[in-house]
């Protein structure tokens, strides 16, 4: 069974750095998106597909 549509591709999550940090991400699944911690900044999923510029990048809050 292919699994895709429930998010974005494993594989693809192992080789994806964040472009400003340059270090791994994490996958919140629950808001379709690829965090990074370091440059706290959230890269959105969209139709299973990572948007990877720090334009799109919300920025995360230290609540």
């Amino acid at each position: 069974m292919n699994d895709t549509s429930a998010g974005v591709d494993p594989k693809l999550l192992e080789i994806l750095v964040c472009p400003v940090s340059k270090e791994p991400l994490r996958y919140d699944a629950e808001n379709q998106e690829l965090i990074s911690d370091k440059a706290k900044l959230a890269y959105p999923i969209r139709d299973g597909i990572p948007i990877m510029l720090p334009d799109e990048a919300r920025t995360l809050d230290n609540d």
